[in-house]
């Protein structure tokens, strides 16, 4: 699984950036979500590994969202530096080659580019039940 994770964060590196959309799902203003990876677990039936870009513009950053209840996240900084809440732990900054997890259930209250001036890059990598097909959700006020 190491060696999987490792190859969907090199692909993901070499990507090319595009326009930012504000209006795809997961994303807010500055935002682009782009799902870059998706397989079944063959040793595990019903489960799945999707890969997850976010790529954020100069002060972007996601809506406060949750993840499916079955999903279990490895994210990991690729380029510039990621704000980040999860819960009502405290607000880290994530820079380049830092990781954090999110468990089945927790709340991503906080998610932005640090920098105003600087993109920044994560992969997510989620290991979720296969029929799930949406991987955020905004989290009602």
């Amino acid at each position: 699984m190491i060696k999987s994770l490792a190859a969907a964060a090199i692909l993901t590196a070499f990507l090319p950036s595009s326009a930012f959309a504000d209006d795809t799902p997961g994303g807010g203003k500055g935002a682009k979500v782009t799902l870059v990876y998706d397989h079944e677990l063959p040793n595990v039936p019903g489960k799945s590994m999707k890969g997850v870009l976010v790529e954020y513009a100069p002060g972007g950053f996601s809506e406060g969202h949750t993840h499916p209840q079955s999903a279990f996240i490895y994210a990991t900084v690729l380029e510039g530096e990621i704000r980040s809440q999860v819960n009502d732990g405290p607000v880290t900054v994530y820079k380049a080659g830092e990781s954090f997890s999110e468990m089945p259930g927790d709340r991503h209250g906080v998610s932005e580019n640090a920098s105003k001036t600087k993109p920044a890059k994560l992969l997510a990598v989620f290991v979720v039940d296969t029929s799930q097909k949406e991987l955020t959700f905004p989290i009602k006020k």
